[in-house]
């Protein structure tokens, strides 16, 4: 018995992650009824609904968020001991599920994963990018990537990037149709592109600086995105002004594709940094892949 719940559990766990009966079956490499069926039964045997379906979602009820927040830990770090238990003495097993904007996409995922695969190849690696701000104990992550702001206080926090700007860029198409703005207000004047958060749709004001004094600019414009650089590549075809953050856009800065304005209002944040729940809880592959980022980006701290 305690054998076949261990089974429902991690189906019902893939299912929470995925929130999709079908992406946890084609994950599992079972039916979607196979899927269903073994949730429906650890529903029975537990007396609760863990999930509530409808032919569009699955969502998590209350009884099912805290079994996920509960087992999940467990269970991710039960796995790993079970693949890692075929080690060869110092050779490092596991799987390291990591949660990313797509803006850090370029600086840090790009550059370190090639390097730690080749040095841990029998470490599996979960990159989900996205925008919205995650929960990464309850949804099963390691650790996750984020702007120091955005991380709440009890993480642990490592630091990946120097800090950087956030600019304000258009493309030269743009500016021989507009006069570039040259105060923060202007931009209320000027087509924007709207980013909007993927977590409650509500826009971004763009924040600006300059000495001791804050902007912060509620844009408009006729083109809205839950996504950044999707705001950048329309700005580089003269659609509106963008909002993003420097490093990112190097490449357009240099070919010309983009130009900033509003520089000396430009604000510079602490940069990207890693965070995971405490260092109690930091697996060996986290640990290495810490090791790794920090090397590429020159840190000893």
């Amino acid at each position: 018995m305690k054998t076949v719940l261990f089974q429902q559990l991690h189906v019902f766990l893939a299912v929470a992650r995925l929130q999709s009966f079908r992406g946890a079956a084609r994950e599992l490499g079972v039916s979607t009824a196979a899927v269903s069926q073994s949730v429906r039964q650890l529903e029975e045997h537990l007396g609760v609904v863990l999930l509530n379906r409808t032919s569009r979602s699955v969502a998590l009820t209350d009884a099912g968020r805290r079994l996920v927040e509960e087992a999940g830990p467990g269970l991710a770090q039960a796995a790993a001991a079970l693949h890692g238990a075929s080690a060869q003495p110092g050779e490092a097993v596991g799987r390291l599920k990591l949660s990313v904007p797509r803006a850090a996409v370029p600086l840090l995922i790009a550059p370190v994963l090639p390097a730690f695969r080749a040095r841990y190849p029998r470490v599996e690696v979960d990159v989900v990018v996205e925008q919205r701000l995650v929960d990464i104990v309850a949804e099963g992550y390691d650790a996750g990537v984020r702007l120091s702001e955005t991380i709440e206080r009890d993480m642990v926090h490592v630091r990946l990037t120097d800090p950087f700007r956030f600019v304000v860029v258009g493309a030269p198409a743009y500016f021989e149709k507009h006069a570039p703005p040259e105060r923060p207000e202007d931009l209320l004047r000027h087509e924007c592109i709207v980013l909007r958060s993927q977590t409650t749709g509500t826009p971004y004001a763009w924040e600006l600086e300059r000495g001791s004094r804050t902007w912060r600019v509620p844009v408009q414009g006729g083109v809205a995105t839950n996504d950044e650089m999707t705001g950048v590549a329309l700005a580089a075809q003269g659609v509106g002004l963008a909002y993003t953050l420097e490093p990112a856009i190097q490449e357009h800065l240099h070919s010309g594709r983009l130009v900033r304005v509003l520089e000396d209002y430009a604000p510079t944040v602490p940069g990207f940094f890693l965070y995971y729940p405490s260092r109690a809880q930091r697996s060996q592959p986290l640990r290495l892949f810490i090791e790794v980022a920090k090397e590429l980006a020159g840190r000893t701290s």
